[in-house]
């Protein structure tokens, strides 16, 4: 520990609490990484449990020039809470606590370390209902959601968290408490600077409180699982559910490797041999989603498939996404290093996305796992390696540098989800041309003019 970090943290111990702050090597190495695979470890760990407790971390690490590292629940997939230059890692896991849920405004009113799957446990318990559904929603809280914009199968029809932010409170890098938004479904008072945090990967200030829009929820669900025999039926079947103008609540899409994966972990007789496999989910009033499911299932019926899967009603709606859920897993089964990419591509582009992944694979030598949000062209395109192989580091390194060139050029994206964090921090510049990442720099210098929150990261 510096002479820095030794004379801020006697001033630390006066605002925290000794449960709230942490310098033994057990707590500091719970806080070094997410679930990407770099680490290092903070000096100090922050606990806070109110706004006015991070305000103060802040206004000390501010005066002192410490580096801090915002973080959740640690959930993370691209390193974005990783405290690359060590100082503090200031944890909102323990602010947890929903304020309030209002049916009559339509609003939830949460601090960040509420997990996502108890916001909307709660919510539906009243009837109500908050759509983004990241797949880790049982483990990573709202706060890391709101810091990367987090999305997961339901954005196709209802939009991803930026959409439910209504109003936020911040601490500042200086140590100030602002709040930005309000309550109101619509709001046109000045510059939506709310938004600004949304997806800011604790760059820019770290949220304290999050005024979130519900929805009514929605009384029917039903879901279709689909098997094929090509990705090219998969692909047609999909482009023919939008053409009818069916608006599905989720539309995902799983490719050979994927499934063959999910078949030795799951033993389902049904994966053996399929090739693409789509899920088609419908939610409404039962009349209207019974009537669209069949009608959903004959244009699907079409591309012939080899099976075709239903659940009525939430229960089985949710048995049957529990295969779903299993494809991650079921790559990590196969013992290989899953590098998970989550581009997006334009809507049109996703037959090619398939072709190109499967060129790719041919090209590096290196298993490529295509599954995700095919409703929106958000498409976890997964890189297995065996680093243990000699030379797969640099095949691997060339593999993500030809998808993250070829996606650009199709004017996709290198995140549709996850964030830039330090894993998508050497496309960076592909991504964005040097007047856009001037404007960056120019927003991070005026919101933390000493640099102090999460260094080390693209901006």
């Amino acid at each position: 520990m510096n002479e820095r970090l030794k004379k801020i943290l006697p001033k630390l111990r006066r605002v925290l609490t000794a449960a709230e702050l942490r310098v033994d090597e057990a707590s500091r190495t719970a806080h070094a990484s997410d679930k990407w695979f770099a680490a290092q470890l903070p000096d100090i760990v922050a606990l806070p449990k109110s706004p006015e407790a991070v305000a103060a971390v802040l206004h000390l690490a501010h005066e002192h020039r410490i580096p801090v590292t915002p973080r959740g629940a640690g959930h993370g997939y691209v390193g974005g809470c990783v405290p690359v230059h060590g100082g503090i890692a200031l944890s909102v896991a323990r602010m947890n606590r929903i304020k309030e849920i209002n049916a009559r405004d339509f609003v939830a009113v949460v601090e960040p370390g509420v997990l996502t799957a108890k916001l909307q446990a709660a919510a539906e318990k009243r009837g109500l209902y908050y759509p983004p559904d990241p797949a880790s929603r049982a483990d990573c809280s709202l706060g890391g959601n709101i810091a990367t914009n987090a999305g997961g199968p339901r954005c196709l029809k209802y939009g991803v968290t930026r959409d439910y932010v209504l109003g936020l409170q911040v601490a500042l890098a200086d140590g100030r408490l602002v709040r930005l938004g309000s309550r109101c479904h619509k709001n046109k008072t000045g510059f939506d600077l709310h938004r600004v945090f949304v997806g800011s990967e604790g760059l820019l200030g770290v949220v304290t409180e999050a005024t979130l829009k519900l929805l009514p929820l929605p009384p029917y669900r039903a879901l279709l699982g689909i098997g094929f025999n090509t990705a090219h039926a998969a692909a047609r079947s999909l482009a023919a559910i939008f053409h009818a103008g069916f608006l599905p609540c989720a539309l995902e899409i799983a490719d050979e490797f994927t499934l063959a994966a999910a078949h030795r972990r799951t033993k389902s007789a049904q994966l053996a041999g399929c090739r693409a496999m789509l899920f088609v989910e419908l939610d409404g009033q039962e009349r209207s989603v019974r009537a669209e499911l069949k009608d959903v299932e004959r244009l699907v019926g079409a591309q012939r498939p080899t099976f075709v899967n239903r659940a009525l009603g939430a229960p089985a709606v949710e048995a049957l996404w529990g295969l779903r859920r299993e494809f991650s897993y079921s790559l990590r089964d196969t013992g290989l290093t899953k590098l998970n990419e989550d581009i997006t591509v334009p809507r049109g582009q996703l037959e090619e996305l398939f072709k190109f992944a499967a060129r790719l694979q041919k090209k590096h030598g290196l298993p490529i796992a295509c599954f995700g949000h095919a409703g929106d062209g958000n498409i976890h395109v997964n890189v297995m390696v065996d680093y243990a192989q000699p030379g797969n580091r640099a095949r691997a390194d060339a593999a993500l540098d030809d998808l993250f060139r070829r996606i650009l050029a199709w004017g996709g994206v290198i995140t549709g989800e996850h964030g830039i964090g330090l894993a998508k921090k050497p496309w960076w510049p592909l991504a964005a041309n040097e007047d856009v990442r001037a404007l960056h720099r120019s927003l991070k210098r005026a919101l933390d003019p000493r640099g102090i929150l999460n260094p080390g990261k693209f901006v």
